[in-house]
């Protein structure tokens, strides 16, 4: 049609196609404004009788938080560590170190003008996540928390992806190091900067858990 613009400029089984693409992205807007709504209102009828819902579509791509505007911030630095059992290409087994994932993050985001998003927070988030959905013996206290573990299995296994380690992961254990931030110079007040440790028992890595499926599973001679 001559002047047509937009979707009047095409043709008929086009405009329709698009009208539907337009519909259903539409919906899902409407559904996220809603659910991240629910998540942050205070308790009403609605999350009451549909807040499982409402905490499966938000955690934990899009959990809130509003800690930026919190009263008491964090006091601690709390850095995620892991290590893991290797099978090298001649059969034999061996348990690395423990490697600071969290420096890993660190370096990547020091100095760069633009860091991405998952260096800031993805691992930070994910242990956050696991801590508030486990009781502090790591049992989980619910659906959340076996999904939390499944989360951090594939986390770290996306960072151990980028350390040479010599052969296949089979398993891994994380542990978190936790250190008081130090008073300022100008206060009276003690704080004892030790580190503290919440260990996590071993955990065996699936298929699903390797950084591009089972295709992910790489030795050290493939690399």
């Amino acid at each position: 049609m001559p002047g047509a613009v937009g979707i009047t400029a095409l043709s008929l089984p086009y405009q329709v196609v698009a009208a539907v693409a337009l519909a259903v992205v539409g919906v899902f807007a409407c559904v996220h404004l809603a659910m991240a709504f629910l998540h942050v209102a205070p308790s009403n009828t609605l999350t009451k009788q549909h807040g499982e819902a409402v905490d499966d579509w938000v955690f934990p791509e899009f959990e809130q938080n509003w800690k930026l505007f919190a009263p008491n911030p964090l006091q601690q630095n709390i850095a995620v560590h892991a290590r893991a059992e290797v099978v090298g290409n001649d059969g034999a087994r061996r348990t690395t170190g423990w490697i600071d994932l969290s420096a890993d993050d660190g370096a990547a985001i020091r100095g760069n003008l633009l860091p991405s998003h998952v260096n800031q927070n993805e691992l930070r988030r994910g242990w956050d996540f696991f801590v508030n959905s486990h009781t502090d013996d790591n049992r989980p206290n619910g659906m959340r928390g076996q999904l939390s573990e499944r989360y951090m299995r594939r986390i770290a296994m996306l960072r151990l992806d980028g350390h040479h380690l010599g052969g296949r992961i089979e398993r891994i254990q994380l542990r978190s190091a936790s250190q008081a931030v130090e008073a300022p110079v100008w206060s009276d007040e003690k704080t004892d900067t030790r580190f503290s440790y919440r260990l996590l028992p071993w955990w065996s890595v699936t298929a699903a858990d390797l950084p591009g499926g089972v295709g992910g599973g790489r030795t050290e001679a493939d690399k």
